[in-house]
């Protein structure tokens, strides 16, 4: 049964050379272009995905350089008027107050009126004083005639020696006691000149702290602590700034200041550092500095917030960049740049930082690319994607409100 197939397949010619050539050469052929069509997309993808992890694993920074620091910078610190002069007048004798003369607001010269204090206990205690006086000078006079009269009788010797050393002791004794008289009469007459409450120099009343009738005790007011009146001297306004110590040097007599306040938008009043401390305070490390004030017009207060501006030369030359470029490292204050596509961390030493930009005194050139924007993870020699800035930099300190000190 099996001899027709066999037949069949025996009676197939065989394959000649060049065909089986042939077929080999077009298997060759499929099995290229299934590779080429399959191994080179892999390759490709690999090697974008290569590139593209490269890429991404390079940090992308944007540089600028400094810009040259001003040859003055602006110091801006706050600072506290005061009048020029500033008192608190209290009572120098007990009674009740009979009237008072000016009221808060009022402009009051040395030597004005300001009030009167009825103290009849001590009017009557200057009469009682003068009648004391009166009859100690008499005591005196008759002392001095007996201390004469004893003494012409001592010469012809109707007299004893003893008595008329009794006389005259007397008579020194009693002059004594008209000094002594005539000091409480004066103390007297002070207190009752005290019942007048005067002015004791130019100015203005802030505080009225009295009413007609007011039990007035001596040197506490209405009340233990208060006082009657409060006069202020405010043609000249002193203004107390605390500056830093890294400016202390820079901040001294004659040095012109500038004051803004919020209430004069606009506007600046010019004065001048007439004295400091010249000592700095042991817990905030500052000099405190007075800055006087003219005020003929009385538009500003004593008790006022001001800003106070400084200009102050600046001693070496800087270079500005922006805050967000200082790099607080383990190792000390850096600033990156770039340096042939390679990140470079440059110790840096700061001056004025005013929050938004920094005045680098020591470790840039002006020429150097400063990285604006550098990554946590920036190291030294680290390959980076360099991208300009088209915007300047930021304003330099000085320009702006500097508050003093660095980072």
């Amino acid at each position: 049964m099996n001899q027709p197939a066999n037949a069949s397949e025996n009676s197939r010619p065989p394959l000649s050379g060049g065909k089986a050539l042939l077929l080999l050469f077009v298997l060759l052929v499929v099995a290229a272009v299934l590779a080429v069509t399959g191994v080179i997309p892999r390759l490709r993808a690999r090697s974008e995905l290569q590139t593209q992890t490269t890429q991404l694993a390079t940090p992308t920074v944007i540089v600028d350089a400094p810009i040259q620091g001003s040859p003055v910078q602006e110091l801006v610190l706050p600072g506290n008027m005061q009048a020029y002069t500033d008192s608190s007048i209290y009572a120098r004798t007990n009674g009740y107050l009979k009237k008072w003369n000016f009221d808060i607001g009022a402009h009051v010269r040395k030597g004005q009126l300001l009030a009167v204090i009825e103290s009849p206990e001590i009017d009557q205690q200057l009469a009682q004083a003068k009648a004391d006086l009166a009859t100690a000078e008499a005591n005196a006079k008759n002392a001095k005639i007996q201390s004469a009269r004893y003494q012409d009788l001592l010469k012809a010797n109707a007299v004893s020696a003893q008595d008329t050393d009794t006389y005259t002791t007397q008579e020194k004794s009693t002059g004594t006691q008209v000094e002594s008289a005539a000091a409480n009469v004066q103390h007297y007459e002070q207190l009752v000149g005290f019942e007048n409450v005067y002015a004791p120099f130019d100015g203005t009343v802030t505080l009225r702290n009295v009413d007609i009738g007011s039990l007035i005790n001596e040197g506490a007011g209405t009340t233990a602590g208060s006082e009657l009146f409060h006069l202020s001297d405010e043609h000249v306004l002193r203004v107390y700034v605390n500056v830093p110590q890294v400016y202390s040097v820079a901040v001294q007599p004659g040095v012109t200041a500038t004051l803004t306040l919020g209430e004069f938008p606009g506007r600046t009043f010019t004065g001048n550092v007439v004295r400091t401390a010249r000592a700095i305070d042991l817990t905030t490390r500052t000099l405190l500095v007075e800055v006087d004030v003219n005020n003929p017009k009385g538009e500003l207060y004593p008790g006022a917030y001001a800003q106070v501006h400084f200009k102050i030369p600046t001693t070496r030359p800087s270079l500005v960049v922006p805050v967000s470029a200082l790099m607080f490292r383990s190792e000390g204050l850096r600033v990156g740049i770039v340096q042939n596509n390679k990140a470079r961390l440059v110790p840096v030493t700061i001056g004025q930082d005013d929050g938004k930009t920094a005045a680098i005194i020591e470790g840039l050139n002006a020429d150097d690319a400063v990285v604006q924007n550098p990554p946590d993870s920036l190291i030294d020699g680290e390959t980076v994607q360099v991208k300009q800035l088209k915007k300047s930099a930021p304003e330099p300190p000085d320009s702006g409100n500097a508050q003093g000190g660095g980072k």
